[in-house]
């Protein structure tokens, strides 16, 4: 099975470094980073400690609004995930490129699997709840 992983920021690092380990033993991992909290150093920081493999794609998103963030990031991702082909793509928490993510894989038809929405708040003037 190939999956394509989704992260963008430094918790979803965490995250996908627990599951990237075990996914990697059985099925082929592609792993892509939005760069939606961009900083590369601390990105390979992140990459070498948690023994993350070094993502096959880089956007470099970086700072927007969370609208233009979304948008770039979905046309971005669009022609990965069409020469990618993948199984199923993998995303992590509730951001932006959570979000992204997601939408992209639903819009190409690929089954969406999501690790952690995050704690629900019910404040919809909060990013993330929205994006849950």
């Amino acid at each position: 099975m190939k999956v394509l992983t989704v992260i963008g920021n430094r918790p979803q690092f965490v995250k996908a470094a627990a599951v990237s380990r075990l996914l990697r033993e059985r099925h082929e991992e592609i792993l892509v980073h939005t760069g939606q909290h961009y900083d590369d150093e601390l990105s390979t920081i992140f990459i070498e400690e948690l023994g993350i493999p070094r993502p096959e794609h880089e956007f470099g998103i970086g700072g927007g609004s969370n609208t233009a963030q979304t948008a770039r990031m979905l046309a971005a991702l669009e022609p990965v995930i069409e020469v990618e082909r993948p199984d199923a793509v993998l995303v992590y928490g509730d951001t932006n490129s959570t979000l992204a993510g997601g939408l992209a894989a639903a819009q190409a038809r690929v089954p969406v699997a999501h690790v952690e929405a995050g704690m629900r708040s019910f404040d919809r003037a909060m990013p993330e709840e929205l994006n849950r």
